[in-house]
């Protein structure tokens, strides 16, 4: 054999190092695989058929069809994917939104009732009312004056 063969032997550190190639790489392989596989499920634009298609494709013969599938639809597979994050970043800003701005918390519907009893707006039955509905969650938000007719009586 030539010297070329026992190189790899003759270092440890380069047999370590090709080792770590070879596992990096096929790291890489699975996590391309099972991209193209969870791709060919997300695709809306995909039948039922053509899905089974593409899948029994990539997984009777993996590296050529997952080769042809990053060919074939490589391109609209980033385009896929960075419209499927900007619609789940849009849900959960909106979420976030609908959270931050959904109502006061009961400590301000008390000062809120507190201020609309020392104007004289209610009395202090209807305070005691609205306060009871406040504490015990019952109470509409942002319609302190509602329990009575304290305000629209006077």
């Amino acid at each position: 054999m030539s010297a070329q063969t026992y190189l790899a032997y003759d270092y440890p550190l380069l047999g370590a190092f090709w080792t770590m190639l070879m596992i990096f790489l096929w790291i890489m392989w699975l996590v391309l695989l099972f991209r193209v596989v969870t791709d060919i499920f997300r695709d809306d634009g995909l039948s039922g058929g053509a899905k089974a298609g593409w899948l029994v494709f990539c997984i009777l013969l993996p590296f050529l069809g997952v080769f042809v599938y990053v060919i074939a639809r490589g391109r609209n597979m980033g385009h896929r994917e960075t419209t499927r994050a900007r619609a789940q970043r849009e849900e959960f800003d909106t979420y976030i939104r609908k959270t931050a701005a959904g109502g006061t918390s009961s400590v301000d519907e008390l000062a809120r009732l507190s201020d609309i009893r020392d104007r004289g707006a209610i009395t202090d039955e209807e305070f005691r009312r609205a306060k009871e509905l406040v504490l015990s969650g019952h109470g509409p938000a942002g319609h302190a004056d509602a329990p009575g007719t304290g305000a629209s009586a006077r």
